[in-house]
């Protein structure tokens, strides 16, 4: 008895009295209290260290010129939104980096990108994501409702960041999350309405918090198909949140604020055709207002940039200029047949007026693509023949073949 009572914690010196447990070990002796201790600092050590280095997300940070040079290879123009971008993002991870040593605080930036359909605003966000090594989600905005409503919670989108980092939270907590269609939770009105806007303005009073930072509870399985499931804490705070939309008619809410139609003999009528034509470059937070966002969700989403409307050069670079363009995937489609595509210059240009007439952005490239190529696709598989030559003529009598030669020109 008289042994036990000179036992003590070999860390703290308390003897066997004044603690509940005194755990043995080969030459000393160690309490509760000091492995709860102990295990706390480990615990922040290895919080310290895995800060920036997530266990499978190693994070690549690039200066802002890096960035954007990586953006030329896969998505062509379009270069004010790329710079906006590279440097949103760059200072955004270059936040997440530095250590807060003073009264500096430094507040993330979330970007909302507005621009025509097939412009590009999600190829964009991918690209961002597959350069940073980060885990990125998209996720479509016309899905959520107001909380208690048939649809999906604005949590939702937080489990699909999850899902893609294989349920690793800290890498979760510094990844990006696309929201494409912001446009469409609009609210109907400039005027806060009396009846319930299910899916507009209610969802992006759900969205204020998560933009802006704050800790969410996240069913791992998604909302409210499983209602026993243990939920996940997410910080958003070091989530980068790129929304984007194409606001049609928002071209309307600018023209009423920006002067296109001045007169007198200084009028240079070639920059006034060029601004009607293109006049999201003018788009700022009161434009986005008049559309039907709510002033607390602009002031969540500092930075605005926009993106251009597609001409006949840039739609024509599209097809073969970057990494993974159209032909140089058509090609590679057929390589693996062993069969080697040439498709004549006139091809090209024929693909881009389509294009251009029926208003289809760089999506609908590829859909006239495909109705050039679809029969010798269908054909050439198990004839042995080697060498497929696409000339003018040819693609002229598919395209008129297809369904897309009966769209009504816009």
């Amino acid at each position: 008895m008289s042994k036990q009572s000179h036992l003590h914690c070999s860390f703290c010196g308390r003897n066997r009295d004044e603690v509940k447990i005194l755990i043995a070990g080969q030459e000393g002796h160690i309490c509760e209290n000091c492995v709860e201790h102990a295990q706390e600092i480990i615990a922040q050590e290895l919080n310290v260290k895995n800060d920036n280095l997530s266990s499978n997300f190693k994070l690549n940070i690039k200066k802002p010129s890096e960035i954007k040079s990586f953006l030329d290879e896969y998505v062509i123009g379009q270069d004010d939104a790329k710079k906006v971008l590279s440097v949103a993002v760059y200072n955004h991870y270059k936040r997440i980096a530095h250590k807060q040593t003073d009264d500096v605080e430094i507040e993330k930036s979330n970007i909302i990108m507005v621009g025509e359909t097939g412009t590009g605003k999600t190829l964009l966000a991918k690209t961002i994501a597959r350069m940073l090594n980060v885990p990125f989600a998209i996720v479509d905005a016309t899905v959520f409702t107001e909380a208690g409503y048939v649809g999906e919670d604005v949590e939702s989108m937080l489990t699909r960041l999850l899902q893609n980092c294989n349920y690793d939270v800290p890498a979760a907590e510094r990844g990006i999350v696309y929201v494409d269609e912001i446009d469409k939770i609009a609210r109907k009105g400039d005027n806060p309405s009396i009846t319930r806007d299910v899916s507009g303005e209610g969802v992006q009073q759900g969205l204020l918090k998560m933009l802006e930072g704050t800790e969410v509870l996240v069913p791992p399985q998604g909302g409210r198909k499983h209602p026993e499931q243990k939920m996940i804490k997410i910080d958003t705070k070091n989530i980068l949140f790129i929304c984007g939309g194409a606001f049609d008619g928002i071209d309307k809410v600018i023209a009423r604020r920006v002067n296109t139609n001045a007169i007198g003999f200084n009028v240079n009528k070639e920059l006034q055709d060029a601004q009607r034509n293109n006049l999201l470059e003018f788009i700022n937070a009161q434009d986005l207002k008049g559309f039907g966002l709510i002033p607390e969700l602009l002031g969540r989403l500092p930075i605005v940039t926009h993106l251009n409307p597609l001409d006949k050069e840039t739609l024509r670079n599209i097809l073969t200029e970057p990494k993974n363009s159209l032909i140089k995937q058509y090609s590679k489609l057929f390589e693996l047949e062993n069969i080697t595509l040439k498709i004549d210059e006139e091809v090209l240009d024929f693909m881009v007026e389509k294009a251009l007439e029926y208003k289809l952005g760089a999506r609908g490239l590829r859909s006239i693509c495909e109705s050039i190529l679809t029969d010798a696709m269908f054909e050439m598989p198990g004839t042995g023949e080697t060498y497929l030559h696409i000339s003018a003529d040819y693609a002229e009598r598919m395209f008129s073949k297809s369904k897309l030669n009966l769209l009504k020109v816009a």
